[in-house]
């Protein structure tokens, strides 16, 4: 997961950016689904699943990963950078 803070009133920008930007995630092996996710007084949170870590890291060191990351379509839209947490499934 990444957390973001979007700035005051840029949510729909930023969630536009999302949803228009191209995410080289479909043919990546191990990828399982992705999802955006709203929170309060401006928190979005990236959300990725993953067969494994192994999958997940493999992909960070990618060129689909270089690809989606190339635009800096947040740029503007953000108070900071966004902060990773990773997580692994118990049940």
């Amino acid at each position: 997961m990444n957390r973001f803070q979007v700035l005051p009133g840029k949510e729909s920008d930023f969630e536009e950016a999302w949803r228009t930007r191209e995410q080289h995630l479909e043919a990546v092996p191990g990828f399982l689904e992705f999802r955006l996710l709203c929170g309060p007084e401006g928190e979005y949170i990236s959300h990725s699943s993953w067969e494994s870590e192994e999958q997940f890291r493999a992909w960070t060191d990618s060129d689909a990963f270089r690809k989606a990351h190339s635009r800096g379509g947040s740029a503007g839209l953000i108070q900071g950078p966004p902060r990773f947490s990773g997580y692994r499934v118990v049940l």
